[in-house]
């Protein structure tokens, strides 16, 4: 009896999982880009690393509209120049996603995590969203800039999801 009590205790007390760090090593990822491949961290890299957008919803929300806009005009080239790939994930279907990278002249990767696993694996889940809402599993917005070795360089969030770190902030973190 003491035994479980002992566990219980150290389960309650266990500090909750944090989104990850700079310094840290990059959970996994494994989802399927807007076409229904696979990809994966390793897949997506360039040659200096990956830059790793979470967006909200390109379907609802007005605020990730016009910062894949103001990514594809003007961070995508700068950031393939310096060996980034420039990635974007949310819970928006493939088809949806594959839908606006066409009518939006896309053409790097949206990753579809449809059922948020890489979301909730980066702890960036928004509690806002409760069950019921259309927006429960979405991503808190933050980018991520992640090195050939898996380790996040950069990590840029705010605390509003209205507002987005700005493309000079994007590109200054992927110097």
């Amino acid at each position: 009896m003491l035994r479980t009590l002992a566990i219980a205790a150290a389960l309650i007390t266990a500090p909750a999982a944090a989104i990850p760090a700079v310094g840290e090593k990059a959970p996994p990822l494994d989802v399927h880009d807007s076409r229904g491949r696979p990809q994966t961290l390793q897949s997506l890299q360039g040659s200096a690393g990956t830059v790793l957008v979470f967006f909200q919803s390109a379907s609802w929300s007005p605020y990730s509209k016009a910062q894949l806009g103001e990514l594809n005009a003007q961070a995508a080239a700068p950031l393939a120049a310096r060996g980034y790939n420039l990635v974007a994930l949310s819970y928006d279907p493939p088809a949806f996603l594959n839908k606006l990278a066409e009518e939006r002249n896309i053409k790097w990767p949206l990753l579809s995590d449809i059922r948020s696993r890489v979301i909730d694996a980066w702890q960036l889940r928004d509690p806002q969203f409760t069950a019921g809402s259309r927006a429960v599993g979405v991503a808190r917005p933050a980018i991520f800039v992640i090195g050939r070795d898996g380790i996040i360089k950069a990590r840029l969030m705010e605390e509003d999801s209205r507002v987005r770190p700005s493309v000079e902030a994007v590109l200054a973190a992927a110097n």
